[in-house]
């Protein structure tokens, strides 16, 4: 079968399209035949092997999991004996924990990973564009952020992949949204339901005198010392991209100061944690409540070209792709 393969950390040239040979399932695994998956800003970082203390996670020297590929939708093509919830046909989305998904076909334990029924509403594309970027804000939001209805929230990055599902998500929870982002992204913020959108070319929300209750940073440009005057008494700075400059922030508001510096490690959680959250998710998307928003698909002959466009940080929500015309 096809399938993407680095050895070593770099450019997207690293990539290599490859023969390997087809996985077969365990006993207690399902075969999928992947029809799309997607290209992360975190997959981009794996890859380059930098900032280095991500290879704390992936390997110092060189990678230790030469694939990469998180999120994916597919067709189960085979199930082991012991498989008891899903059987062969069932259309399937979710994320990989130990990646791999840039590849024809993966096998997953029916325990253990995040894996459920695709939305009857979505094509494969957008459902496996439904799944990282959402299972990072809701859990950020709800768990982390303790939203209520009627808060004041501000999100920035608010047209990347987690950044459009946060605000899709605060929405939803009853916030009053104000989205952050570049001029030629702000009608599509607006049309996910922000209801106030701040263009950071041209302003600088931290000078507005405005304050909120939760102000989430998806795309780490921000940090808690620039924000701690925009949030309101017992306000909570919460950071998706985390790296060591956070690190102290959070330590230290934990002790002193009622407003919060918080951070999620979103991506460790068990898989019935995430499978939970992916299942509350698919009934908010087909209930129309969120919805995927996708910038560019790829073929994956054109990952090295995929990469490069992630690699410029100005992706509309997510970079898809597409394996199959299905």
């Amino acid at each position: 079968m096809k399938a993407i393969v680095y050895k070593k950390y770099g450019k997207p040239d690293v990539l290599q399209l490859t023969e390997v040979d087809k996985p077969a399932p365990e006993d207690n695994e399902v075969m999928i035949k992947v029809y799309a998956t997607t290209v992360t800003a975190t997959e981009c970082t794996f890859r380059r092997g930098k900032p280095y203390f991500s290879r704390l996670y992936t390997g110092m020297i060189r990678p230790k999991n030469q694939r990469l590929g998180d999120e994916f939708a597919g067709e189960i093509e085979e199930v082991g004996k012991e498989v008891k919830k899903f059987k062969k046909g069932d259309h399937v989305f979710g994320t990989c924990t130990g990646y791999g998904a840039y590849a024809e076909y993966i096998c997953l334990p029916e325990e253990g990973e995040t894996l459920a029924i695709k939305p009857a509403n979505l094509t494969f594309e957008e459902a496996a564009a439904s799944c990282d970027g959402a299972l990072t804000a809701l859990p950020f939001l709800r768990d982390t952020g303790k939203i209520k209805s009627g808060q004041e929230v501000l999100i920035n990055g608010a047209s990347g992949s987690i950044g459009t599902y946060a605000v899709q998500l605060a929405n939803y929870f009853g916030a009053k949204v104000t989205g952050i982002c570049s001029t030629a992204n702000v009608e599509m913020v607006k049309s996910l339901g922000a209801n106030e959108v701040i263009d950071y070319t041209k302003e600088d929300f931290t000078k507005k005198g405005k304050t909120y209750d939760i102000i989430f940073d998806t795309v780490g440009k921000l940090n808690f010392s620039r924000c701690k005057g925009s949030l309101k008494k017992d306000g909570v700075f919460l950071e998706a991209a985390i790296d060591l400059g956070v690190l102290p922030q959070v330590l230290l508001t934990s002790i002193i100061g009622s407003k919060k510096a918080r951070i999620a490690a979103t991506g460790m959680r068990s898989g019935v944690e995430r499978t939970k959250d992916l299942l509350f998710l698919k009934k908010l998307i087909e209930a129309g409540k969120i919805t995927p928003v996708i910038d560019r698909h790829y073929s994956l002959e054109q990952i090295v070209d995929a990469h490069r466009y992630v690699d410029k940080g100005h992706k509309k929500g997510n970079v898809v792709i597409q394996l199959t015309d299905k």
